[in-house]
């Protein structure tokens, strides 16, 4: 494995209980790459992600993180899907982003000055400095999946997963995403997101992986994005594609 790859699948497959959700997947990402992720409603985009993290059992191939598996502690920062924590839950933001810390800080021990450091330096990547001290719930839609985000980069990752990060945003905060995603990249953090949108697509990521319950195409971003192999991967569905999105009639596209 070359020295810049951090992560390397291999002719996997993943499976829940023993059904098969996700078979023949083979691609490689390397530090400060992206890869969009593409594919229909139970394409295994999701799936894939949680096969990277370990959440789901593989039943052939390899995934390497790092060069080992299970993934280094702390190497992954993982973004999931808007709606993860309750509004209501009486916690602020940078709380929220502390919990990146968690795992190297240990249940049992205060956080001390290097992890408030790591706090205030992810609230300043996603530009949501000054909600610091902001509940959580009284954040709008677009602040709490950034600070999702700063939750991933509070923990130092060298792989970022990101499961469909631009549901429901608006362009403001589209745009600190997309500058955010670029600056990681720039520090080195290889990326892989889950997403329906190919302005996304087109702005942060090198490459794409068209899925639909295997791999249908993986390549240079303008090599993939044809109509063509979209189509394959879409094929229960007819489809449109323009310049910003994978037009599906009746279909929500995560």
């Amino acid at each position: 494995m070359p020295a810049s790859t951090v992560l390397s699948v291999s002719d996997a497959s993943f499976a829940y209980d023993k059904a098969p959700a996700l078979e023949g997947i083979a691609f490689d990402i390397a530090a400060g790459e992206a890869v969009a992720l593409i594919g229909p409603n139970g394409s295994g985009k999701s799936t894939l992600l949680k096969g990277i993290l370990g959440l789901i059992s593989r039943t052939h191939g390899t995934v390497s993180v790092l060069g080992s598996f299970p993934a280094p502690l702390g190497a992954i920062g993982y973004v999931p899907q808007a709606g993860e924590l309750d509004p209501d839950f009486p916690i602020t933001l940078e709380q929220v982003v502390m919990m990146g810390r968690y795992r190297s800080l240990g249940w049992l021990h205060l956080p001390g000055r290097r992890d408030r450091q790591a706090v205030a330096h992810a609230l300043n990547a996603v530009g949501l400095a000054h909600r610091a001290k902001t509940r959580f719930g009284e954040l709008s839609g677009g602040q709490q999946q950034r600070g999702l985000l700063a939750r991933a980069v509070a923990s130092g990752p060298r792989l970022l997963l990101l499961d469909e990060p631009f549901n429901g945003l608006d362009q403001k905060n589209r745009d600190a995403l997309i500058g955010t995603l670029e600056r990681l990249k720039a520090d080195g953090v290889a990326v892989l997101v889950s997403t329906h949108d190919l302005e996304l697509a087109r702005a942060v990521c090198e490459k794409v992986l068209l899925l639909n319950g295997t791999q249908v195409a993986f390549g240079p971003r303008n090599d993939v994005l044809t109509l063509a192999n979209v189509q394959a991967a879409f094929k229960e569905v007819g489809i449109e594609m323009d310049e910003h999105t994978v037009v599906l009639p009746g279909h929500e596209g995560h």
